[in-house]
């Protein structure tokens, strides 16, 4: 699948399944504490989402090279763990002082949106809330380098240069994503990059911008159970993302 532009019925939907899943994530942020699983996290999950009268777009999803279908309606993951930790295969018990990212996305009205934030659970230390803090900061600063136009070379550009002073490594294996007909779709959206390079971006474009940054080095390696990527160093790291919609003058994001 190409790049698609999305018509105004079509991201006016969108908008109403991104209100949906931010409302969702809202209800897992606040449902972290001490002693919680990440499989009653999951299980919450799929109940809300089912609830809205929307389809969890994570569960049941096989991505290319992958030898089975995602396992779970939420990726939840845990320190270490970058991306697409699967909540419900093993007993994961959130700790006083665990950062998790809580990473959601639904089908609504057959339209796909995808959002993240990653939270502390119970009291978490300095460095943590520095991490998070810069992460979340990183995506808006990529937000803004959004519109008609701009290339993804832009976006990345933007999100690297507020990232350098702080040392953290970013994560360039993985990157945002077109998003819409589909959870993954074209362009890629690295986090990184050089200005004017990349694809340009057209209003009508729905994208998911979503930086990854790890205390350590920007290193990740895959899991054995062949979704979950982890830092290679053994440091935190940190993930939040936003489905927005490139406008002729910025963007508007659809999972508020």
């Amino acid at each position: 699948m190409g790049i698609s532009i999305k018509t105004k019925k079509e991201i006016d939907t969108l908008r109403e399944g991104g209100k949906h899943l931010a409302s969702v994530l809202r209800a897992l942020a606040d449902a972290v504490h001490p002693g919680v699983t990440t499989h009653e996290l999951n299980t919450l999950a799929e109940k809300l989402i089912k609830d809205g009268g929307d389809t969890p777009s994570f569960l049941g999803y096989a991505p290319s090279g992958a030898k089975r279908a995602f396992p779970a309606s939420i990726c939840v993951s845990i320190n270490e763990e970058v991306v697409h930790g699967i909540p419900n295969e093993e007993e994961k018990i959130l700790k006083e002082g665990d950062i998790v990212a809580l990473d959601g996305g639904l089908i609504h009205k057959g339209l796909f949106t995808d959002s993240a934030i990653t939270v502390g659970v119970g009291k978490i230390d300095t460095n943590a809330k520095k991490l998070l803090e810069t992460t979340k900061k990183a995506l808006m600063i990529g937000i803004k380098a959004v519109r008609a136009g701009a290339t993804t070379g832009d976006v990345g550009f933007a999100i690297e240069q507020f990232v350098k002073p702080f040392g953290y490594g970013i994560v360039r294996d993985l990157a945002g994503h077109g998003v819409g007909y589909a959870v993954h779709e074209e362009p890629f959206v690295p986090n990184f990059g050089k200005k004017g390079e990349g694809v340009v971006l057209k209003a009508g474009m729905v994208i998911a911008i979503e930086p990854m940054l790890n205390e350590g080095d920007a290193g990740v390696k895959l899991a054995s159970d062949g979704y979950t990527y982890v830092t290679k160093d053994g440091s935190r790291s940190a993930h939040f993302e936003h489905t927005l919609v490139v406008t002729e003058n910025g963007s508007d994001i659809l999972t508020i």
